[in-house]
């Protein structure tokens, strides 16, 4: 029989990250149905060499805890709405957040706060994952920064000196590691501020950590 993506990427899975939990968010199918049963069966856990990460459900765990990291008050409201009805469920190495928003799996770029749509399901977010892990599970990189600079935290994601969206690279030195949600913090108002600009407006940002 053949495995499902969803099964070859829990196979490949380090966790759980949290206890043995039996979750249900109420829905009998679609995207919040899938996530229900794969945190019941690994209550979050990392893949990818930590290029991927998915929150655990309930305490006590290891990383942020998924409806504490959903709350208004951990990050989402220094982007002040832009990060809509995103409820999120994991991130990758660079804080790239991987979300469901109107039965959906999206990612949510976190210095523009602009969404992409994924797939109608998290089966379908596993293929695009095992698609291409360097690019989508930024595999390498996280690999590479770890192996220069030691095992990242599990409530660490890297954040960039300059921000992408700014000019700056990949390059392992515009890198450094940051608390998850205080990473988040950084960029909410970097999106907010970039938000309707044209491609080659000169701007002046201020960032509040």
């Amino acid at each position: 029989m053949t495995q499902t993506a969803l099964e070859t990427l829990l196979g490949r899975a380090r966790g759980p990250l949290g206890a043995n939990a039996e979750v249900d968010f109420g829905p009998a199918t679609g995207p919040f149905a899938e996530l229900g049963r794969m945190l019941s069966r690994l209550n979050g856990f990392f893949a990818f060499d930590a290029g991927v990460q998915v929150f655990h459900a309930g305490g006590p765990g290891v990383g942020p805890e998924l409806v504490t990291w959903n709350d208004e008050s951990t990050w989402k409201h220094t982007y002040e709405g832009l990060t809509g009805e995103t409820f999120c469920f994991g991130q990758d190495v660079l804080g790239t957040q991987f979300a469901i928003m109107h039965e959906h799996v999206v990612s949510l770029d976190p210095e523009t706060a602009q969404v992409r749509v994924i797939g109608p399901s998290l089966e379908s977010w596993a293929a695009w994952l095992l698609d291409d892990p360097p690019v989508n599970a930024t595999a390498n990189l996280a690999r590479a920064w770890q192996d220069e600079h030691g095992a990242l935290g599990p409530d660490e994601r890297l954040i960039p000196r300059q921000f992408f969206v700014l000019g700056g690279g990949y390059e392992l030195d515009n890198l450094i590691a940051r608390d998850a949600a205080t990473a988040m913090r950084i960029r909410g108002p970097i999106a907010v501020q970039l938000k309707g600009l044209p491609d080659g407006a000169q701007v002046n940002l201020s960032v509040a950590e």
